[in-house]
């Protein structure tokens, strides 16, 4: 029940994007069309779900036993970038259209705060090793979930006539505010 409670909490009420306001970068670049943003989010989902298991290896096993507990952040980093530089070698051969389409995004995952603060937070929630897998995967389903129901948002937006005055970005922000009130009604769904 634990682990349903975990993954409840990181997609819907502490949704890293729309509640934590974290990996914005990426949140608003790559959501202008739903299979970029879907591309985009099962990359995060892939290198969040890594990072977490790796980052709590080594945090546990490597950090914690040499009293190097402070270097947590720079590990994580490291831990981040080598994954991304997999993921993005995995996808420019697997994928190259999803590739190009992600574009200058697919290495900002690297500097995606929301990969980071998913193993910040196992961390400091003390979370043992599934639980950080089951964190790092919700953390990463609610990313996806916002990137892709954003990306809808703005398809429909641009078939529509706007005001020439918040056509485009200030429209695009209008609505991720909105988006992110909307998560606010999961605030009490666990207590």
């Amino acid at each position: 029940m634990n682990l349903l409670v975990i993954i409840i909490a990181a997609v819907f009420i502490n949704n890293y994007v729309m509640s934590q306001f974290l990996g914005i970068c990426p949140f608003l670049g790559v959501s202008k069309k739903v299979e970029t943003a879907a591309g985009m989010g099962v990359a995060v989902i892939f290198v969040m779900a890594l990072a977490s298991a790796a980052g709590w290896l080594a945090y546990t096993f490597i950090l914690v036993p040499l009293g190097l507990e402070y270097l947590y952040n720079i590990s994580f980093i490291l831990i981040i970038a080598s994954l991304v530089q997999f993921v993005e070698m995995f996808i420019k051969k697997s994928s190259p259209s999803l590739y190009q389409a992600l574009g200058v995004f697919l290495p900002l995952i690297t500097t995606n705060c929301a990969v980071l603060g998913v193993v910040v937070t196992n961390m400091q929630n003390g979370y043992n090793f599934i639980e950080s897998i089951v964190n790092g995967v919700g953390g990463a389903l609610g990313f996806a979930l916002a990137i892709i129901l954003f990306a809808g948002i703005r398809e429909r937006i641009a078939r529509n006539k706007i005001l020439p005055a918040v056509q485009g970005f200030p429209i695009a922000l209008i609505s991720a505010g909105l988006m992110s009130i909307a998560f606010l009604g999961f605030t009490g769904l666990l207590s």
